[in-house]
């Protein structure tokens, strides 16, 4: 089994395409108003957004986007205007991770983990 996407809810589209791909995603379908669906720029998953009319309550969905060079990225990211809650901070489960929230609230992190994103060292034989 292999994870092929993540899809998240938006309010409009409209406004959260090009969010998406200011962050470096490729639009590969455009349903308006419905649904769009994006390429990541690495490896074979996708993202996507579908048009809802009520945002989840609470924390809501957390999305991870791993980046091999995440503080040169974050640095772009924020000269394209895009908002970080928190800059790249090294976690004590051993990844660097910045953290933003997209247009609806969504909660997004960029991070870096290396050998520790599937071999940690407290990893389960």
């Amino acid at each position: 089994m292999n994870l092929n996407q993540i899809t998240v809810p938006s309010i409009d589209l409209t406004k959260s395409i090009p969010f998406y791909e200011k962050l470096g995603l490729k639009l590969i379908v455009k349903a308006l108003p419905h649904y769009a669906r994006f390429e990541c720029p690495d490896g074979n998953a996708t993202f996507s957004i579908h048009q809802t009319d009520a945002l989840p309550k609470g924390e809501g969905i957390y999305v991870y986007f791993e980046c091999d060079d995440l503080d040169e990225r974050v640095t772009s990211l924020k000269a394209n205007g895009i908002q970080f809650d928190q800059e790249p901070t090294d976690q004590s489960w051993l990844w660097r991770e910045a953290r933003l929230k997209d247009l609806d609230g969504n909660q997004l992190i960029l991070f870096f983990a290396g050998e520790n994103r599937l071999n940690p060292p407290w990893r389960i034989d």
